[in-house]
C-alpha cells in the first residue's frame, strides 16, 4: 500500500473512533512503519489509539512517540498515584490479593510481583492505565503457574530414580491438591528414608510430607 494512502486510512481511522481526540496527534507512514507523535492527556487514550492503528490494514510496524500530558496545572504526587493503583488493583477480582506491588516515579509506574495466570497480569496493567496522571506504565509482574498435583509427583518420582542410595521401586509416591505429599513403602537403612524425604520436600508447591516409609 502507498504510504500516502496508508496514512490518510491511519487519520480517519482515528477521527472516525469516539473514544479519541486524533487533534493533536501526528501520523507518518514510510514503507508501511507508522510514527506517531504528539500529546494526549491520559497514558489509557496512548493505548488506545495504538490499538486503532494497528487494525489499519496495510500497518507493518509502529513507532509510538505520543507523549502523556495530564490536564490542569495540578499533576498528581506519585505517592498519590500509588495509592489509586493499589486500590483499583485490590478491587480487581480476578487478582489476588497481596501478589502485585506498585512503585511509581515521575508519574510512571511499575508493577511487579507473580501470578498464576497472564490475564491476571494483564488485569493489573489494565487497572492502572486508566488511571490519571499515570504517564506510562512497566508491566514486569511474572507468571508462574502452579504446579499440579501431577508435576509434583513426577518431579519427585524423578528425583528417587537418580538418587543412587534409594531404591526407587520400592517407594510409592501419593500427590494431592493441597501440596500434601504422602511417602509410603520399605527400605533398609534411616538415610535412605532421610533421602526420601528431602526429595518430596525439594519439589515446589510441596507443603506437608506425610512419610510413612518403614525401616526394616
Amino acid at each position: 500500500m502507498d504510504d500516502t494512502i496508508l496514512r490518510q486510512s491511519i487519520i480517519d481511522e482515528l477521527e472516525f473512533e469516539p473514544s479519541i481526540d486524533a487533534a493533536h496527534i501526528g501520523v507518518a507512514a514510510e514503507s508501511g512503519v507508522v510514527t506517531l507523535t504528539g500529546h494526549v492527556p491520559t497514558f489509557a487514550e496512548k493505548n488506545k489509539i495504538a490499538d486503532v492503528v494497528c487494525r489499519v490494514k496495510g500497518v507493518r510496524g509502529l513507532a509510538q512517540e505520543i507523549e502523556v500530558r495530564p490536564r490542569g496545572e495540578h499533576r498528581a504526587a506519585d505517592d498519590e498515584i500509588a495509592k489509586r493503583a493499589l486500590s483499583v488493583i485490590r478491587w480487581n477480582t480476578v487478582i489476588p490479593d497481596g501478589t502485585v506491588l506498585v512503585k511509581v516515579q515521575d508519574a510512571v509506574v511499575t508493577l511487579t510481583g507473580t501470578v498464576e495466570w497472564n490475564y491476571q497480569r494483564n488485569a493489573a496493567a489494565e487497572a492502572v492505565r486508566g488511571l490519571s496522571g499515570v504517564i506510562d506504565v512497566n508491566n514486569n509482574i511474572e507468571v508462574i503457574p502452579v504446579p499440579t498435583a501431577f508435576d509434583v509427583k513426577k518431579r519427585i518420582e524423578d528425583a528417587l530414580k537418580r538418587a543412587a542410595e534409594v531404591e526407587a521401586k520400592s517407594i510409592t509416591v501419593d500427590v494431592d491438591g493441597f501440596g500434601r505429599v504422602k511417602l509410603e513403602g520399605r527400605v533398609n537403612a534411616w538415610s535412605e528414608r532421610n533421602a526420601v524425604e528431602r526429595a518430596a520436600w525439594s519439589a515446589p508447591g510441596v507443603k506437608i510430607v506425610d512419610d510413612r516409609i518403614i525401616v526394616v
